[in-house]
């Protein structure tokens, strides 16, 4: 026979792992509050500068779950009245980067700053003079190198048991 579960118990687990979860993201977007009013205010103030004073697109990309989260983003500028547009990287590099201008800003997302398909569209990008803001995990990353700001996150733990989504990040 089946051995028998504990509802109550299994819904308690079940309780703990959403606070738990939930604990971990809400304790990144503390970390990186802080950083922002200590170490990285500087750059924080710089990215906002460029994005107010940008009179074309803010262009947003991002490969896979930075993708999703990127064409939120990019949709939220639009609400606020900043014209905006999600351009994937990979469509990028087959010719979507002709719609990108000098007047255009791009918000780059990558938490490793090495995802291929991101990295690859740099060179282009500075070669037409468009300025890059990364949103990475590392400032010494190929895409925080590359990028006229960067908004680094630093090392998050994703939230979970085995870290598998990057929910955190």
């Amino acid at each position: 026979s089946m051995p028998r579960t504990d509802h109550a118990s299994t819904a308690a687990d079940e309780i703990a792992f959403i606070a738990e979860a939930l604990e971990a993201e809400a304790g990144a977007i503390g970390h990186i509050a802080t950083r922002a009013r200590t170490t990285d205010g500087e750059r924080w103030r710089a990215a906002i500068d460029l994005l107010e004073t940008c009179t074309g697109h803010v262009v947003v990309t991002g490969m896979g779950k930075s993708g999703l989260v990127g064409a939120k983003i990019s949709s939220t500028f639009s609400s606020l009245g900043q014209p905006s547009s999600f351009v994937h990287p990979a469509e990028a590099i087959h010719g979507d980067l002709g719609r990108i201008d000098g007047d255009d800003v791009v918000l780059m997302l990558s938490q490793s700053g090495e995802t291929e398909e991101v990295v690859r569209i740099v060179p282009s990008l500075a070669a037409v003079g468009v300025p890059v803001i990364a949103v990475t995990a590392q400032p010494t990353s190929s895409l925080g190198r590359a990028a006229q700001i960067v908004l680094a996150l630093g090392e998050l733990q994703e939230a979970g048991t085995l870290g598998l989504a990057p929910s955190t990040s």
